[in-house]
């Protein structure tokens, strides 16, 4: 009698068709956690150096990460010197340097009493420092009093600067006509006050005269109306005036070479 074969049962084949799914879960899991971790603050240079690391381990350098974040990263801090105003940071720090030099005359001022000759304001030109011409010139002169001269000797301590700035020394007038064998006009009369006033800074030995100029204006710009004496006092003036070495859009002020 013939033996009868058993009949084996064939065995299955397992199918790794599961796998293709699986890793792409994987993928979307991971791009979901990268997503989410960008949007917590991480800049692009993270987040790039992390998705060429999952880059690595999932596809040997290459998938999905491959291309740039879209996501806006938080803006960078500001470094192009501008403040919030959009004025230069240079030129703040400098306006800064001019209020504190504006203490310093103020302070001076104070100790020797001086408040009914001196006056001190920022402008958009600058520091400026006025002195009433009585302080230091009598009626049609253009030399500097005596007794006053140790004054325009303090000031020009007060002008050192460290760099240096542009000063400029302003005589003016009022409007009652000079006629003299000295001066001929109030313009002459003008630049003569601010010329010696000048030579006295100067000679202090404290001042680099090569930032240092003077002129005149006679009676043609009045802060003052001229109608009464004591109007016309204020016009006869001798004005300092120290200029910004950065100017408002953040170039810098012309400086001597």
């Amino acid at each position: 009698m013939a033996k009868k074969h058993k009949k084996h049962k064939h065995e299955e084949e397992v199918s790794e068709a599961w796998l293709l799914p699986y890793s792409d879960v994987l993928t979307l899991l991971l791009a979901l956690f990268i997503v989410l971790f960008a949007t917590s603050s991480v800049d692009q240079q993270k987040l790039e150096q992390m998705s060429q690391a999952f880059n690595e381990v999932l596809t040997g350098g290459t998938g999905i990460f491959e291309q740039p974040s879209p996501l806006e990263v938080p803006d960078a801090p500001d470094d192009s010197g501008q403040g919030e105003d959009g004025e230069s940071t240079a030129y703040m720090e400098d306006q800064q340097a001019l209020s504190e030099i504006q203490d310093s005359v103020d302070e001076y001022i104070a100790v020797n009493a001086l408040e009914k000759q001196f006056v001190t304001k920022l402008t958009d030109e600058g520091l400026l420092v006025t002195i009433r011409d009585s302080i230091l010139f009598d009626t049609g002169e253009a030399e500097v009093k005596g007794e006053y001269r140790s004054i325009a000797e303090d000031i020009s301590d007060l002008l050192v600067f460290d760099p240096p700035r542009n000063v400029v020394i302003t005589g003016h007038t009022d409007n009652i006509p000079i006629s003299s064998s000295e001066y001929s006009s109030n313009w002459e009369l003008s630049v003569m006050r601010s010329v010696n006033f000048l030579k006295i800074l100067a000679g202090n030995n404290t001042i680099d005269p090569l930032y240092f100029s003077a002129k005149g204006y006679g009676e043609f710009r009045p802060v003052a109306s001229n109608d009464t004496p004591a109007d016309r006092a204020k016009n006869r003036r001798v004005e300092v005036l120290i200029q910004p070495r950065v100017l408002e859009d953040g170039t810098l002020n012309d400086q001597p070479e």
